[in-house]
């Protein structure tokens, strides 16, 4: 139409990140961590956490309140201290205004807190004779509130709940808030507590392996501030569901979709990861990979180091490439392609990066 302006063409560049896992807590300890390859699983206090495991990936020494203080922080649970204590560390040190949008992963939220909610409204003498406090956080969106609140970002606020892929579709979502104008910054990522809830119900689920938990948020911009670090571009997102038990298959097919997308930008793969997840989904989904993606780094399976880390186990895999591709100058404008898939749901997910230059 005449006298329209053309649409401006946005690239969504990844620009910063940090984590909070049993690596420890920042950026640099994560990237030693799986640079290293180093095991976290280690034994926990049975007695004080009130589970049948005896080992798991517990951020190391993180305590909401020594964290964050003692304001603000009466009720507020593990995951949403996890995540706000991970977002205020990346907001140190990024630009970003009160129109920053936030698009967190989650699981439930937390089990622990719904759970100790609903037990205390069935004993109580009246069933809303609840503490108050701990009312925000029982709610699924209960921790991207608070971040929001606690950094003052006004902008969309999302909470997205996809089982293992959930980092994945955080970043799918967050892209799509920049390429429709909603956003010139998003912080997106995925937190994910250990609790007793959480551990008892995966007991009586009978899956395999210890728990971990953490936070990974990552800073996502329009790329049109040319004076900032461009970690990774994402080319190509897809998702799919396997209906039919044939994991390798519905992971080949995804990761096609994918590769198909990201066009040009998937020529060079330096780096694949895979989920590593229990049983033969997670076997089926590396053999997937391994014959539609010829890599020249293969990542370890992050379980294996950081314990079954559920919602964040995506972001986890996203932060490990960035980590990696951060030491590695050969690296550099080259690609990774991460898989997830997630055995409960049935949902696959594939994604494909083109890497920037060293960190």
């Amino acid at each position: 139409m005449t006298g329209t302006s053309p649409r401006k063409i946005v690239t969504p560049v990844i620009t910063a990140w940090t984590a909070l896992s049993a690596f420890g807590a920042g950026r640099d300890a994560f990237a030693a961590g799986v640079a290293g390859r180093r095991t976290a699983v280690t034994a926990i206090d049975r007695a004080m956490w009130g589970t049948p495991d005896e080992r798991a990936g517990l951020v190391p020494g993180f305590e909401t309140r020594g964290v964050l203080g003692k304001k603000g922080t009466r009720g507020m649970n593990r995951v949403s201290g996890l995540a706000v204590a991970t977002v205020r560390s990346l907001r140190e040190e990024v630009a970003a205004d009160a129109a920053t949008g936030l698009v967190l992963g989650t699981t439930t939220g937390s089990a622990q807190t719904m759970m100790e909610t609903i037990r205390t409204a069935l004993q109580a003498a009246l069933p809303y004779h609840t503490d108050p406090a701990t009312t925000p956080y029982g709610v699924m969106n209960g921790a991207a509130g608070q971040c929001a609140i606690w950094q003052g970002l006004k902008g969309p606020n999302a909470t997205i709940a996809a089982g293992r892929p959930t980092g994945l579709s955080a970043m799918s979502y967050a892209r799509r808030l920049l390429l429709t104008g909603r956003a010139r910054t998003v912080l997106f990522g995925a937190a994910e507590e250990y609790s007793r809830a959480r551990s008892w119900l995966e007991f009586h689920a009978g899956d395999a392996g210890p728990l971990g938990e953490g936070c990974a948020i990552f800073a996502l911009t329009d790329g049109s501030a040319g004076d900032v670090p461009v970690l990774a571009e994402i080319a190509a997102t897809e998702f799919g569901v396997c209906v039919d038990g044939d994991w390798k298959a519905a992971v080949a097919r995804v990761t096609r979709r994918a590769l198909a997308a990201a066009g040009p930008a998937a020529a060079d793969v330096w780096a694949a990861c895979a989920s590593g997840a229990a049983g033969s989904a997670g076997t089926a989904e590396s053999a997937a990979l391994d014959a539609e993606v010829d890599a020249e780094v293969t990542l370890p399976a992050l379980p294996g180091l950081l314990g079954e880390t559920h919602a964040v186990s995506a972001a986890f895999q996203l932060a490990a490439v960035l980590a990696l591709a951060g030491r590695t100058p050969a690296a550099a404008r080259r690609a990774a392609v991460l898989t997830s898939v997630d055995p409960a749901s049935g949902t696959v997910a594939a994604a494909i990066l083109r890497l920037g230059g060293t960190q």
